[in-house]
């Protein structure tokens, strides 16, 4: 049965609600761990909050397309960032690591959330395509952030992993 472009932006604004939960969990997750490197912690906890803002401005688009937010998948994506976060809190280069994989995190939500823009103008809703243009632009200057912070953070986990006596991996 085929969708009409609205069906398919709804499905796909849930998707991205989902996913955006998933982020906070995870993000939460690193920058709670994180001691050492000011400046990563500092802008880690700055997303998680354009994080929920986000998930907040999804919820609406939904609500206004007459849709509810997927409960299940919701509970589905938290569950997975909560097992990818234990999981990435045992690894020793952590920090070092969670960079790249936040960077490619982002890049998975911008390819989304572009998406969604082109699915929400095809359907005629320049009010939603307005909201994921938007967060798309939070989503690329995190991602630039990364990209123009990794060699610093990486060098910063590197001196400390070689320095007797003091902790790199948060």
């Amino acid at each position: 049965m085929a969708r009409t472009r609205e069906e398919m932006l709804l499905k796909w604004l849930q998707d991205a609600y989902a996913l955006e939960q998933e982020a906070e969990t995870m993000l939460k997750a690193m920058a709670g761990r994180i001691e050492h490197y000011p400046e990563l912690k500092a802008r880690l906890e700055t997303h998680v909050e354009e994080t929920r803002q986000q998930a907040a401005q999804v919820r609406a688009c939904i609500e206004q397309l007459g849709g509810s937010v997927p409960v299940a998948r919701s509970i589905v994506a938290d569950l997975m960032a909560t097992l990818h976060a234990a999981g990435n809190a045992m690894m020793s280069d952590e920090v070092a690591k969670g960079v790249g994989i936040g960077y490619a995190f982002e890049h998975m939500e911008i390819a989304c959330y572009r998406a969604l823009a082109v699915a929400a103008r095809e359907a005629g809703r320049a009010d939603v395509a307005a909201t994921c243009e938007s967060i798309l632009q939070q989503e690329v200057a995190m991602a630039e952030w990364l990209l123009e912070h990794q060699e610093a953070i990486v060098l910063a986990f590197l001196t400390r992993e070689s320095t007797e006596g003091v902790t790199a991996k948060r």
